[in-house]
């Protein structure tokens, strides 16, 4: 079992910055490939990016790529989404979620655990 736990979501003007945070507890949080997924209101959710094990492999998708980077510190059992060069259609609730079986995924039916999720909202 792992407890997740984000943070680090606010408002913030266009083009500006945030950097969320998941912390983990529970079982390894090496064990687990990461993945941060939104949702804004009346849309489904959507893949944001992953990072594998170890750091060393990221996955974006490609509304992200080049604003949006992950990072993992396994010591501190904690995964960061840091966003840069926001737009208002990133509004959403951003969540984290660990997936326990692949080296990284884009399918939220491939993650074990999810949190709570943290809003984040950026004005135009």
């Amino acid at each position: 079992q792992v407890q997740l736990v984000e943070s680090g979501g606010g408002l913030v003007q266009a083009g500006g910055s945030l950097r969320l945070s998941c912390a983990a507890s529970g079982r390894p949080f090496s064990d687990y490939a990461m993945g941060w997924f939104r949702q804004a209101p009346g849309k489904e959710r959507e893949f944001v990016g992953a990072i594998n094990w170890s750091g060393r492999s990221t996955y974006y998708a490609d509304s992200v790529k080049g604003r949006f980077a992950i990072s993992r510190d396994n010591a501190r059992n904690t995964v960061y989404l840091q966003m840069n060069s926001l737009k208002p259609e990133d509004t959403a609730v951003y969540y984290c979620a660990a997936d326990s079986t692949h080296i990284y995924s884009d399918d939220g039916n491939d993650y074990d655990y999810w949190g709570q999720g943290t809003q984040v909202t950026v004005s135009s």
